[in-house]
């Protein structure tokens, strides 16, 4: 790799999750191949340097010592796991942690990693997220943290913490379009056959959760369609255009694969894209408004009160003041 490769070290240990490895790395080596102008790359380390077996009972081998580890790193992520409240027990684990956060652009878990960092005292007066099963304990493990179990990453300052599980494919695909911008990210979404960039605001539970991605390939082919033009006209009408289809037809085949209405579906990736436009930049709200398709500022503040029970400016001041806390 050339001396100008972003550094991303994951860290792992026994019974830790191989997809919460696997998202992270996965993502940095499709943006790598699609032609990433800083190139990541990517070890995998551990406490002693030694193979160790994920929960699902498969072996991997780290690159790395921890303590080999010298910054700086572009990008540093503690896995999660079952193993993860061990992890946390491990004090030569923590105190490489506590180490490495310091030189890193930016340090991240996935899952139930946040309750490493919670442990290495990272997280401390942030606001953060984890598995959603597991956010109780951790609240009351780490009263000075303030967990909220909603949204898919949490960035708070230069730390950053995601949800269950693949929820670190959608953290990483945000690192990329930071570095990189969306179209790198997108084309590195497409490369891994993702159904959609979930912005990290979206809930852990929500309509893009609920199922597998549809089967049918005329509604695949309808989201995919939505999700890339959202400033269009996606009324009824024009989506059926879009598939050839008639609306009733329309209507049938989004009732029958995604349990909504096309009306509802678009308002809803609608709102969500507007979520993350909101915490992620500094557009104004009629700039937001036309880039989502929503006609008028007071359309999206109407569409993000029944989504997310909030004003999209009271949303925004919460988000930004975490994003530079």
């Amino acid at each position: 790799m050339p001396s100008t490769a972003r550094q991303v070290v994951i860290l792992g240990y026994p019974d830790a999750e191989l997809l919460d490895i696997a998202c992270v790395s996965d993502v940095f080596d499709a943006a790598t191949r699609l032609g990433a102008a800083r190139p990541y790359e990517v070890r995998l380390a551990s406490v002693d340097g030694l193979p160790f077996a994920c929960q699902s009972g498969l072996t991997l081998v780290p690159h790395v010592r921890i303590d080999q580890i010298r910054g700086p790193l572009d990008t540093f992520v503690v896995a999660g796991g079952l193993g993860h409240l061990a992890a946390a027990k491990d004090e030569r684990l923590l105190a490489h942690v506590r180490r490495l956060s310091p030189r890193s652009r930016r340090t991240a878990s996935v899952c139930t990693g946040a309750t490493v960092l919670a442990a290495a005292g990272l997280l401390s007066g942030r606001r953060a997220t984890t598995h959603w099963s597991h956010a109780s304990r951790l609240a009351e493990q780490y009263p000075s943290v303030t967990v909220d179990p909603v949204p898919l990453f949490v960035r708070h300052g230069d730390v950053y913490t995601s949800a269950g599980v693949t929820s670190g494919l959608d953290l990483t695909l945000a690192f990329v379009e930071e570095d990189h911008g969306p179209t790198l990210a997108r084309e590195a979404a497409r490369s891994l056959v993702t159904y959609l960039q979930r912005p990290g605001n979206q809930a852990q539970v929500s309509m893009f959760l609920a199922g597998p991605p549809p089967e049918h390939r005329q509604v695949r082919d309808l989201t995919a369609y939505v999700a890339e033009h959202l400033a269009d006209d996606l009324g009824t009408h024009a989506l059926a255009n879009q598939a050839g289809i008639s609306t009733r037809q329309l209507t049938r085949l989004f009732d029958a694969h995604l349990g909504t209405t096309p009306g509802k579906y678009v308002r809803t990736v609608r709102a969500e894209h507007a979520a993350r436009l909101l915490s992620g930049t500094d557009l104004p709200l009629a700039a937001i408004a036309r880039r989502c398709g929503f006609g008028s500022t007071e359309t999206l503040r109407q569409a993000f009160l029944d989504h997310f029970d909030t004003p999209p400016s009271a949303y925004r001041r919460v988000h930004l003041r975490s994003a530079h806390a």
